[in-house]
């Protein structure tokens, strides 16, 4: 069968307006203004929101895999999340799903990813456990307090505003996690208050969007992780060889003689597209699901746990440790402005930027200061708590990127 043949399995089983689930899944936290003759959809807006914002800039500079890495043909953060896009919108396309929606989440899912991937997440995690400010740090959750709590736009008048996203966009991003294995994915019913999701994969996205871009992600990774670990010799062709091999032998797969990122993304696409059907959700054949399982075991056990990564999860912990305690250091209620002012001439990128942090997020600044700096943001720490204020270091240190943060750590040796 080819695709021509394909029938558009979803049109009719969305979402339509008037439908309780749309309503809901086009809500926002509050009321976002109107531009005079605005012409785009609801999660048009949505997808330039987050397009233009601070913290999608930043992940050109974000690890994907390989840490700060110099060479321009490595996949960095914001490359990742543009391949989940076309993957997603090619899925959500001929599935007749909305795409301004699939972009949306796309793009947006892993703003809240600290720097040095998932390592600088796991270091982060030990942190606020230490610290007792959470349960757990996991980057799907951060990105959700970055686009409702942190990332800011000006409107029409200038004023810095929240993002202020919709409940579906909203959903998809907290409950995109790819890492584990699922055959077929179908959306929840039960509309929830998202603040109050404990740990990733605990729902399934409340959409079909949503869904899609949560294997998206995984059929996005995979080939490339492996073409980018090639090029560093972190795999060797042997390697690659006898992956190829123990797809082939056990299932006889003719067309997969060569494993590279458009090869996979695209018979994982077909794959998906032929077997998925209102009854079933989104589902693989057993035979690719299989496929899939192997490819990602190969890759946890030759890439991601490669020996050659060690030695720069120590130098991301070093970084990150450091600039938290030495933050951590400054701390004495409101007055902690002051002593940050005081240390710029010592560390002027780190106190000044954390100083400016604490005045836009939390009680510090009065308001004549808000309305001269045309801030109509959130508050969200105390600066007179001290956990608060411990967690306005880990959102300020999430939000980095890898290159920023090794900037402020130079910065605090160098004399």
């Amino acid at each position: 069968m080819t695709t021509k043949t394909f029938e558009k399995t979803f049109v009719g089983h969305g979402m339509f307006k008037g439908h309780i689930k749309y309503k809901n899944a086009s809500s926002r936290l509050e009321d976002l203004y109107r531009k005079d003759e605005d012409i785009r959809h609801p999660y048009e807006r949505d997808y330039h929101r987050i397009l233009y914002s601070n913290a999608y800039r930043r992940l050109k500079h974000k690890t994907q895999v390989f840490f700060n890495t110099n060479n321009d043909h490595i996949c960095t953060r914001i490359e990742h999340v543009n391949h989940v896009a076309s993957v997603a919108e090619t899925i959500a396309e001929f599935l007749g799903l909305n795409p301004w929606l699939t972009r949306a989440i796309a793009v947006g899912h892993d703003l809240g990813h600290s720097p040095f991937g998932h390592t600088g997440e796991k270091i982060i995690n030990k942190i606020v456990k230490e610290h007792n400010l959470s349960n757990n740090f996991w980057h799907e959750k951060n990105s959700l307090r970055f686009i409702d709590k942190i990332e800011t736009m000006p409107d029409y008048e200038g004023c810095e505003r929240n993002l202020n996203l919709s409940y579906a966009v909203r959903d998809g991003i907290i409950c995109h996690c790819g890492e584990v294995d699922e055959k077929n994915l179908k959306p929840r019913e039960e509309f929830i208050d998202l603040e109050t999701i404990n740990s990733a994969n605990q729902y399934q996205s409340y959409t079909y969007e949503g869904c899609v871009v949560k294997i998206a992600d995984k059929i996005a990774y995979l080939g490339r992780d492996i073409e980018d670990a090639l090029s560093k010799k972190i795999l060797e062709e042997e390697q690659k060889l006898e992956l190829e091999h123990i797809i082939q032998e056990p299932f006889g797969h003719k067309k997969l003689k060569d494993i590279n990122t458009t090869t996979l993304v695209h018979l994982f696409i077909i794959d998906l597209c032929k077997n998925s059907n209102p009854d079933e959700g989104l589902c693989f054949s057993k035979e690719y699901f299989e496929i899939m399982k192997t490819i990602k075991k190969f890759n946890y056990q030759n890439i991601y746990s490669h020996p050659r990564l060690k030695t720069f999860e120590d130098y991301a912990s070093l970084i990150i440790n450091t600039i938290f305690n030495r933050l951590l250091g400054y701390y004495e209620g409101v007055n902690s402005i002051y002593k940050l002012q005081n240390d710029e001439k010592f560390y002027p990128l780190l106190c000044e930027h954390f100083k400016d942090w604490l005045l836009k997020y939390s009680t510090a600044s009065n308001k004549e200061y808000r309305q001269s700096k045309k801030f109509i943001n959130k508050i969200i720490y105390d600066i007179n708590d001290l956990d608060d204020y411990k967690m306005a270091i880990v959102d300020f240190i999430s939000g980095m990127t890898d290159s920023f943060s090794i900037k402020l750590f130079n910065e605090l040796i160098a004399f």
